[in-house]
């Protein structure tokens, strides 16, 4: 039986999306390395007019393909200048385009209800709301191959005949935005589901022939790429694909063992890990979720159900999973594409306590509520200047009572004020209808979720956060040379992948050079008093005089940055 899908529902989805993703977007200035390291990929684009392969920072080729900066770029032309806001704007469009083809793959197929609860468990995960809200590659990368994955599914229900146009499109995506995973997943999950209903002979050709369909347009940039990078690039993209999945590469990157990726995807659900604790205290030994003999009862269920999007679902968790357990680097991004399954089966655990132990999911509600309102009344006690800076104590004592500080003078927005508000309101709200209907109270239990992280996006980040960013170190090197060049030194420039100022270079509208790489006879120079210590060493014949001192620990590279004036005194000599 075909389900209808009501396009009402699906406007709702976007609606939710829009206020929970794209409202805050902009209020927290870039405060790590990642975000204006992909930033800055897309204003070099601009800046140049190279999209192909643009260089920024003065000297790094991009590590991953063009999609996600070429959207960047995109969002950007109507304000005529990249910001916060346009850079982190295509992983929220991504996050919501993969909810809404989530909302209509389990709509279609098990109920629209139903479908409406397993988004908005998975926009509340942290892990997913986080990727959706960051000027970083994966989110897109994720929505290119949970859109393959559906898109396959949709293919082996109609037992692997015609073309899975979607599929191919999707993994596409996947690929120019990180590269051959794209393509690897999702053929791998479909395959492996399609041994079940026996089509091992017909996906054994059919399945490497859509990859290579999918890799045409990626390939179309790898040969421009080529043509512009050529011996250097074809090394970075063997570094970054195959040398980074086999643990060989030149530099140490995200290094973990195989228990990091349970650890993080626990992580990644919470809050509603804490529901699965706390219900866990409710439950008999003998209970359907803790008992062995129901995991193998389920197991066959799914195996032998018709409709199957239960096992496919399982498979793509699992096998996605052990994939990610291989490669030495391993980060809790890497497992976002079983996020939106996961969230399924919390669903159906979460449907099922509320008909046996309601009380534990209103609870959960309530110990939510509890802690915004907790939250709320310990950042008005911050800014009432009752929490004394003499709490913090130790080695990072400084950056505490800074942040402190800064919580307690940072003005609060129009959004603040609805940041205020909301989390209140949406425990009102479940208050109200914890009389109500199953459905009713599910939904308002995930509304408490997206509250909260709307409280932390638009109020509390910016409020902690914005003081780390090296902004306003950019902003007065505007001040004192508007245009031209500049540089920056760090002892072992030369080193594979060391960490550059990101954040001042685009805020400057990327104008760094290491110094290293020009040898200017004269210019200004961002840098720190150690490694200026080898500069000297290095270059005894550049007088150095200190121009300012910006008392900022810089959140690219933790130092405290100066900027000097340098000039070759042996110059024509």
């Amino acid at each position: 039986m075909v389900i209808k899908v009501s396009n009402k529902h699906t406007m709702i989805v976007i609606g939710v999306c829009v206020l929970s993703l794209m409202v805050c977007l902009g209020e927290t200035l870039f405060n790590t390395k990642g975000e204006p390291r992909e930033a800055v990929v897309a204003l070099s684009m601009l800046n140049e007019g190279n999209f192909i392969l643009p260089i920024n920072n003065g000297v790094d080729m991009a590590y991953k393909p063009p999609l996600f900066h070429w959207l960047i770029a995109l969002f950007s032309l109507p304000v005529g200048h990249v910001t916060e806001f346009t850079s982190r704007l295509p992983s929220a469009v991504a996050l919501t385009a993969m909810t809404v083809a989530v909302y209509r793959f389990f709509a279609h197929r098990v109920s629209p209800k139903t479908a409406l609860l397993v988004v908005f468990v998975m926009l509340g995960s942290f892990e997913v709301h986080r990727a959706g809200t960051n000027c970083r590659v994966d989110m897109l990368t994720t929505a290119g191959i949970v859109g393959a994955l559906l898109g396959y599914f949709i293919w082996a229900e109609k037992r692997f005949r015609g073309i899975p146009f979607e599929a191919i499109l999707c993994m596409s995506v996947a690929v120019l935005s990180k590269g051959p995973v794209g393509v690897i997943l999702p053929s791998a999950v479909v395959f492996i589901y399609g041994l079940r209903m026996g089509a091992f002979k017909e996906l054994l050709w059919k399945l490497p022939l859509y990859a290579l369909c999918a890799l045409i347009l990626p390939f179309v940039w790898y040969l421009f790429a080529y043509d512009y990078g050529g011996k250097e690039f074809l090394d970075l993209v063997y570094e970054e694909n195959v040398l980074r999945f086999t643990g060989r590469m030149s530099y140490s990157s995200h290094e973990n063992p195989w228990w990091y990726n349970v650890v993080t995807v626990i992580a990644g659900y919470v809050p509603y890990t804490l529901l699965i604790v706390m219900s866990i205290f409710v439950y008999r030994r003998k209970t359907p979720l803790f008992y062995p003999h129901s995991w193998r009862v389920r197991l066959k269920r799914y195996i032998k159900d018709e409709k199957g999007y239960r096992l496919y679902s399982l498979v793509s968790i699992v096998f996605i999973f052990l994939f990610y357990c291989v490669p030495s680097s391993k980060r809790s991004v890497y497992l976002l594409p079983i996020y939106p399954f996961i969230a399924y089966f919390i669903v159906e655990y979460m449907i099922v306590l509320m008909r046996s132990h309601h009380k534990v999911v209103h609870a959960f509600a309530y110990t939510l509520g509890g802690i915004a309102v907790a939250a709320l009344a310990l950042f008005f006690a911050i800014r009432a200047g009752v929490v004394p800076e003499s709490i913090f104590s130790g080695k990072h004592a400084a950056d505490n009572i800074a942040m402190l500080r800064a919580m307690g003078s940072s003005p609060i927005s129009l959004i603040g004020c609805l940041a205020i508000v909301a989390p209140i309101a949406a425990v009102a709200v479940f208050h109200f209808f914890r009389r109500k209907g199953e459905f009713e109270r599910m939904v308002a239990v995930t509304a408490i979720v997206l509250s909260v992280l709307f409280a932390v996006d638009g109020l509390y980040a910016p409020a902690a956060l914005n003081y780390r960013s090296d902004k306003r170190v950019a902003e007065r090197i505007n001040e004192i040379q508007p245009e031209g060049k500049l540089y920056h030194y760090r002892a072992n420039e030369e080193k594979a992948n060391i960490v550059r100022p990101y954040t001042v270079d685009f805020y400057t509208g990327d104008r760094f050079v290491p110094f290293a790489i020009g040898r200017p006879d004269r210019c200004y120079l961002l840098s720190a008093d150690k490694d200026m210590a080898v500069f000297g060493t290095l270059y005894p014949q550049y007088a150095v005089k200190e121009v300012e001192d910006f008392n900022h620990k810089s959140c690219d590279t933790r130092q405290m940055y100066k900027l000097y004036y340098v000039v070759n005194n042996g110059a024509g000599k």
